[in-house]
């Protein structure tokens, strides 16, 4: 029901801005009124099949699936938003800024092989953004805390399933990780505003993945979190993840023009192993696709509402 009436608020809102309430009329086949950048890492471009297929022709190794958040959003307000997407799988904060990233695609040997790797690097992120820009999306921070990094080693340590044995061995270190997020973050916010002085910066921060109550996940199911024990899920929930998403938080409060668009309390009970109902795939998914733990295309048409909503009132 929420989800529905946040379908109705934002067709409502389109209308009203079509209309004219806040935008000069415009007719149908004009050009669309604003500049929009989305930038990000995987949790942005869709990566896995379940986020949809991938459109570029060559590929570039970046991924951007169809039924990403950002092309999600294209097709619901593409009358009023011009987008260029340049997220891409595996980015990290400095990818954006002002680092060359030499994208991976879908190569994760041994278990696969990318036909297309090695692909050519592709420019910082923050060089799709200029004057004209209007709205910059921007979900990334994940690969500079190193979470895949960390749930793989979990994955390794994970055991009989008892205990806490991959906190035990890196807990020592997230806030450093943490630290280094937030560091990373600022720089970004500011060179993105040096490059596009008027545009609105919208930080889209993540889902959520694991669920309060950790014993709701079964260890080994690999559509779940496979042999990560269940102390670990809660430690890497309360301690990595939600953390994570609060550094997030507090560097746009340091920006006039950047503010936080929260996907966690939306997402709640659609996490990794909420079954039917989950927005976020496990290490696998029920046909055996390799995901990594990324969000499917319900979990981008979730994104898309909350995503729209910040873009319309960014530019009323």
């Amino acid at each position: 029901m929420a989800r529905f009436r946040t379908r109705l608020a934002l067709l409502g809102s389109v209308a009203a801005l079509a209309a004219g309430a806040v935008l000069p009329t415009q007719s149908a086949s004009a050009a669309p009124q604003f500049q929009w950048v989305a930038l990000g890492d995987s949790y942005t471009a869709g990566v896995i099949q379940a986020a949809g297929d991938t459109f570029e022709v060559p590929r570039d190794g970046c991924d951007r699936t169809d039924r990403s958040y950002p092309q999600v959003v294209e097709r619901d307000l593409g009358s009023l938003f011009e987008l260029a997407n340049v997220s891409c799988g595996a980015a990290t904060i400095d990818d954006i800024t002002d680092t060359p990233q030499d994208p991976i695609g879908r190569h994760l040997p041994p278990l696969f092989e990318d036909p297309d790797y090695p692909f050519p690097a592709v420019p910082p992120q923050s060089e799709a953004v200029g004057p004209g820009t209007d709205v910059i999306t921007v979900g990334v921070g994940g690969n500079t805390l190193g979470f895949a990094d960390l749930l793989a080693q979990c994955l390794q340590l994970g055991g009989t399933g008892e205990g806490t044995p991959c906190k035990d061995a890196l807990g020592s270190g997230i806030q450093a990780r943490l630290k280094k997020v937030r560091q990373d973050y600022d720089r970004m916010l500011t060179v993105l505003h040096e490059r596009a002085p008027k545009a609105k910066i919208l930080a889209v921060g993540y889902p959520t993945v694991i669920p309060n109550d950790a014993s709701t996940c079964t260890f080994s199911d690999m559509t779940q979190f496979g042999t990560i024990t269940q102390g670990d899920l809660t430690w890497l929930r309360q301690d990595v993840l939600e953390p994570l998403n609060k550094t997030i938080k507090d560097s746009t409060g340091t920006q006039d023009a950047a503010s936080f668009v929260d996907l966690h309390t939306s997402s709640q009970n659609h996490s990794v192993c909420d079954g039917r109902d989950k927005w976020v795939e496990g290490i696998a998914t029920l046909t055996g696709e390799l995901a990594h733990v990324h969000p499917n295309s319900a979990g981008h048409r979730n994104a898309a509402n909350y995503v729209e909503q910040a873009m319309l009132n960014a530019i009323s």
